[in-house]
């Protein structure tokens, strides 16, 4: 299994609410060394307003993020591209949430091939 791809939306330590995001994927990460990868999207870098900017068009629409200034919350949490956390979780919550992604994820492989791992 490829493993899950978490990104933290942080806009800086100066921010408590991102930075304490932040410390609560670090402590979670340490629990799936195999099963999550994950980054900080320091939207005040031009890599991480590409991809914030990325992230909300995904979410709202080109369009509202465009004309309407719609865009993905900060700090906020992405598995695989889809905002699963738009507040801090405690430790526990995100434990559940990644255990649930995974599981989702072997699903999703185990009818693509099989329970044996053999494509039909």
């Amino acid at each position: 299994m490829k493993p899950l791809h978490l990104e933290v939306i942080y806009s800086g330590d100066h921010n408590l609410s991102c930075y304490y995001m932040a410390e609560v994927v670090k402590v979670v990460a340490s629990t799936f060394p195999e099963e999550l990868r994950w980054e900080i999207v320091y939207i005040l870098t031009k890599e991480g307003a590409r991809r914030f900017y990325e992230l909300s068009v995904a979410l709202f629409g080109e369009e509202d993020v465009k004309k309407r200034h719609r865009c993905a919350p900060i700090p906020s949490l992405f598995i695989n591209g889809k905002l699963v956390c738009d507040q801090i979780p405690s430790v526990e919550e995100l434990e559940e949430i990644i255990k649930g992604m995974i599981a989702v994820e072997a699903g999703q492989m185990e009818e693509k091939y099989g329970e044996d791992g053999s494509k039909d």
